[in-house]
């Protein structure tokens, strides 16, 4: 199975759309919140959103930092465009 996302990515967010379950979305760390990270979204709650990298075991997320806060939900990813050179295409 390929990643998701890549290095180099670029991607357009949509900071005036919710993140449902199942999107991807664009957060402010809690712990350090001058870093953004972008997780699949995996439960709501009203703490936030409960979030999680697709590669489990390395990531950190909502299992170490608990739900993000609304106020550090930056948005939903809509589209990924221009990979990083020298990469195909899917």
């Amino acid at each position: 199975m390929q990643p998701t996302l890549h290095p180099g990515d670029r991607l357009l967010i949509a900071t005036w759309l919710t993140p449902r379950v199942g999107d991807i979305a664009v957060v402010r760390d809690p712990e350090w919140p001058s870093t953004y990270a972008v997780k699949r979204v995996v439960a709501r709650s009203k703490d936030g959103l409960q979030v999680r990298g697709d590669n489990v075991n390395v990531s950190r997320d909502s299992r170490h930092f608990g739900a993000v806060p609304r106020k550090l939900i930056v948005g939903r990813v809509v589209f990924r465009y221009l990979p990083a050179p020298g990469r195909r295409r899917l």
